[in-house]
């Protein structure tokens, strides 16, 4: 009997641990955030002939990919994208609407990482005191460290300063974005600390910039086999100061004055050579993956986005790009299976945002496209607010496809906002171009769950954005004289990658489709904490050993 007794009583004293031992996540040592900024779905379809097995190809064959990815948002550009994906949700919730966007309160425009209450360390240049103080939601990274109270690394980096601050999210140990003019170097602000780490340091007088820079940008594989893009000399693409014709091959050493300086070398494909170095060098300086706890590398790969809107997706520079970031996404993984060990990483690879071919091009080709003459615009909307109240300045500001009215103007004439905002949009839905507006009251009031509408609903941030809200013409943006851009809720601009890769996925792909702010519940399920705490998104399962 006695031994009984002792054996129920080493049992119940054994038995919470053993629990504990069954139910103990097996995270990843580091899990690595990949954001290429204005990457297409169909590059990875488009030039898959050409990559080589060890980039691309290898999170393709090895990873779970989705091929029906998109953003359920607008607009689609870095800010949001950024804060998206590492959130879960959308603009109505994180609070980053544009990359600038109109302050109703300060009456002005604003920028989304700006915040003076900090400075700039390893720069004097006082314009890069950054924070993610308008970032309204915790990101993935947040919650990551939370969960290990705080003993895990997060480490973000891109070449734009709000592609590395937001993805850090509050509580990053450090983000950085490179500078160029005459410093070519990365930086951070005294929101994340008093001084650069010495590996920072290092890195910036190691001279790798300039080693990078000193190539000449001529075609990786000879031009003429360059088939999946149009003539290099063509009427729709951009020049750098000091060219007569977008054709290669670019002379970065003697465009490199004119341009900016170290400016230059983020619109070519060695922005991202010179990240990948970074980012080894952070793994290294940081050792990250090396510890008790989980680690996070957030990188954002810039310098497509520069290339894509001088040049357009259909161009030989963008060809050239994604062959040469196949190269260096390679460098990468091969780094981080030496480093870290293909058993000990989790990886993901999206974009945040695609891109609009270049509509003059499109025009060419006799498919509806056009450009949107916003100061135009403005001088209409002005016309109808004279004919109806008898005043042109009831509007304050027009900006990202939105309409802010001067509400003290229209408290002083009696004038309801919603009701100014209904009867304008009855005018404004037969201007040439528009395709559709809608008031900020409608927004709020119904409840739109599909189609374009759908996407301004959830990009639509009722104590930030305007009175009016409106949707261009398929393929059609602001007038410009070459090049392309973004930020529509069309296809072209929302179809983009969702590749996961490494520790705890399965090896597939998905034809389901699946929406960006689904990533960061994803892989708070696969790391097993809490989810963003103002995430929309769901967990794709399927992916998901």
């Amino acid at each position: 009997m006695k031994r009984i007794f002792l054996f129920t009583c080493l049992f119940l004293m054994f038995m919470p641990v053993m629990a504990q031992e069954t139910t103990k996540v097996d995270r990843p040592k580091l899990v690595v955030g990949i954001i290429v900024d204005q990457m297409r779905y169909d590059f990875l379809t488009r030039f898959y002939h050409r990559y080589g097995e060890d980039g691309f190809k290898r999170l393709l064959k090895e990873g779970y990919n989705f091929e029906n990815a998109h953003f359920n948002y607008v607009p689609t550009v870095t800010a949001v994208g950024h804060a998206s994906v590492y959130t879960g949700t959308s603009g109505s919730g994180h609070g980053i609407i544009a990359n600038d966007w109109y302050d109703k309160f300060q009456r002005k425009m604003i920028y989304c990482v700006d915040d003076l209450n900090f400075k700039a360390l390893g720069t004097e240049l006082e314009y890069e005191q950054k924070a993610p103080t308008r970032l309204l939601a915790t990101t993935l990274t947040d919650e990551l460290r939370l969960s290990q109270n705080m003993r895990g690394r997060t480490i973000a980096m891109g070449l734009k300063d709000r592609s590395a601050v937001l993805p850090g999210g509050h509580t990053s140990n450090g983000s950085y974005w490179f500078v160029g003019k005459d410093e070519g170097k990365f930086i951070t602000s005294t929101f994340y600390m008093d001084e650069l780490p010495k590996w920072v340091n290092d890195f910036n007088k190691s001279g790798i910039a300039e080693k990078v820079f000193k190539n000449e940008w001529e075609t990786l594989y000879p031009i003429s086999s360059y088939d999946e893009s149009i003539d290099d000399d063509n009427p729709y693409e951009g020049l750098f100061y000091g060219e007569e014709k977008p054709v290669f091959p670019h002379k970065l050493k003697t465009l490199r004055k004119d341009n900016g300086n170290f400016d230059l070398l983020k619109e070519t494909p060695y922005g991202n050579t010179l990240l990948i170095e970074f980012a080894k060098s952070a793994i290294k300086g940081e050792k990250l993956g090396k510890g008790d706890f989980t680690d996070f590398l957030a990188i954002s790969f810039s310098s497509p986005d520069y290339i894509g809107h001088m040049y357009g997706p259909d161009s030989k520079e963008i060809e050239d790009t994604y062959l040469r970031l196949d190269k260096d996404i390679a460098e990468l993984l091969n780094y981080l299976d030496k480093h870290i060990g293909n058993e000990n990483y989790t990886l993901f690879l999206t974009a945040d945002h695609a891109v609009l071919p270049v509509p003059a091009y499109l025009s060419s080709l006799k498919i509806p496209a056009g450009y949107f003459d916003y100061p135009k615009f403005r001088s209409f909307i002005d016309e109808l607010t004279n004919s109806f109240y008898g005043a042109n300045n009831l509007v304050e500001n027009i900006s990202n496809n939105q309409i802010f009215f001067d509400k003290t103007r229209l408290s002083e004439l009696g004038l309801s906002a919603s009701e100014v905002a209904e009867r304008l949009c009855e005018e404004i839905i037969d201007y040439p171009g528009v395709n559709k507006v809608v008031s900020a009251k409608t927004l709020q009031n119904t409840n739109f769950d599909r189609g374009i509408l759908h996407h301004v609903q959830n990009g639509y941030n009722q104590k930030l954005s305007g009175d009016i809200v409106m949707v261009p013409n398929p393929a059609t943006i602001y007038v410009r004289e070459t090049g392309t851009t973004h930020g529509s809720g069309y296809s072209y601009d929302t179809h983009v990658p969702i590749i996961f890769f490494g520790k705890g996925i399965k090896k597939g792909r998905s034809r389901e489709r699946a929406e960006i702010i689904d990533i960061a519940p994803t892989m708070s399920n696969l790391l097993q904490i809490s989810f963003p705490n103002s995430y929309t998104g769901r967990v794709l399962s399927e992916a998901l050993k």
